[in-house]
């Protein structure tokens, strides 16, 4: 489903992400893949590993932050214009289980978009569980403005 009064600005965007893999940045090191992407709507995947665990054998909150985050920026790149880019100016998660093994699968949606922010919503699920729910604010820096 799509993201109210969301229109696609960006389609090479989904064209070049939907079923990417990246192998550097937080996303590489995750071995996230975007599975789905439409205007205000991102799905991505990651295999949990054995470098992602703690001593203990479970995920540091870290990866799970970071996934959060990635996903939180990248949603909005389907509906800005081309050139235009979005930084995080704060979010938060709540952890609500631990997670070992298994598949995380994170689902971003825009809540609310002006031409300045966002506010983004995180889901993320582990072997079919909810293990953290995440939300954030970006900043939006539009195409056509001007760096000073």
């Amino acid at each position: 489903m799509t993201a109210p009064d969301l229109e696609i600005r960006n389609p090479k965007f989904i064209d070049h992400m939907v079923g990417h893999r990246s192998d550097s940045g937080i996303d590489g090191f995750l071995g996230a893949t975007v599975v789905e992407m439409e205007a205000g709507r991102l799905v991505v995947e990651f295999a949990v590993g054995d470098e992602h665990l703690t001593f203990i054998g479970n995920m540091h909150g870290g990866c799970l932050a970071a996934l959060c985050d990635h996903c939180l920026g990248v949603v909005l790149y389907p509906v800005m214009p081309p050139g235009s880019w979005a930084a995080t100016t704060e979010f938060k998660v709540n952890y609500l289980r631990p997670v070992s093994g298994g598949t995380c699968r994170a689902t971003a949606v825009i809540e609310s978009m002006t031409k300045r922010s966002a506010v983004v919503t995180i889901r993320v699920e582990n072997e079919g569980r909810l293990a953290a729910i995440a939300q954030g604010t970006c900043t939006v820096k539009l195409a056509e403005e001007k760096v000073v």
